[in-house]
């Protein structure tokens, strides 16, 4: 996925220019992660035929994989920080398949005396599902909202302790691919859990 390329440079690129200030600076600038993920999607109407994503006649469906990224925090004012996040997720469920390429604005705290950092990010991205019985592949604009709380366990490293958030998609189904059903089907929503490491620099 040539996303998944750019962001690869674009990290890259971002370590690079804060290489020169990141030692003037009491937080660390950039962050990159590799952690287990859970999404459920969920949707009020049933789907059917092979381009039922969620599965036949199923309303939900808990997805299972892994998300990567990282972020760059480009604004410090004593305890708050604010920057950009980028990631890619890959979850899989009942022969179904979940992508997603998200870039957000990230904002974060040092409101303790205890090394808890928690942080809030809003992102905009695509999402690419293929259902279990198709290999149509279907991209969509995704958004996501997402809270979460990492604590520092050494100079560069932080356990995520958690991240829960919330988000909508137009996923495959028997609408967007254009088979036709007669059956509206709405976005499908999107909670994720998400917990593991975060490597700072």
């Amino acid at each position: 996925m040539k996303l998944r390329y750019l962001a690869t440079v674009v990290l890259l690129a971002l370590k690079t220019l804060t290489t020169v200030a990141a030692h003037a600076q009491s937080d660390s600038n950039v962050g990159l992660y590799f952690n287990p993920l859970a999404i459920r999607v969920s949707n009020k109407y049933a789907d059917s035929g092979p381009y039922a994503f969620l599965g036949q006649y199923s309303t939900s469906q808990v997805f299972y994989g892994f998300d990567y990224g990282g972020y760059y925090d480009f604004f410090h004012s004593g305890n708050f920080n604010a920057g950009i996040d980028l990631r890619e997720s890959d979850l899989h469920a009942n022969n179904a398949l979940l992508r997603q390429f998200l870039v957000g604005a990230r904002v974060s705290a040092h409101p303790f005396r205890q090394p808890f950092k928690p942080y809030l990010q809003a992102s905009v991205g695509v999402g690419t599902t293929k259902a279990p019985q198709s290999t149509v592949h279907v991209s969509q604009l995704d958004y996501a909202i997402a809270a979460g709380v990492d604590y520092t366990i050494q100079r560069h490293v932080d356990v995520r302790v958690a991240e829960i958030g919330y988000g909508s998609l137009y996923t495959a189904s028997s609408e967007t691919v254009g088979a036709g059903t007669g059956v509206t089907i709405p976005q499908s929503t999107l909670i994720s859990f998400s917990t593991g490491f975060v490597f700072h620099f």
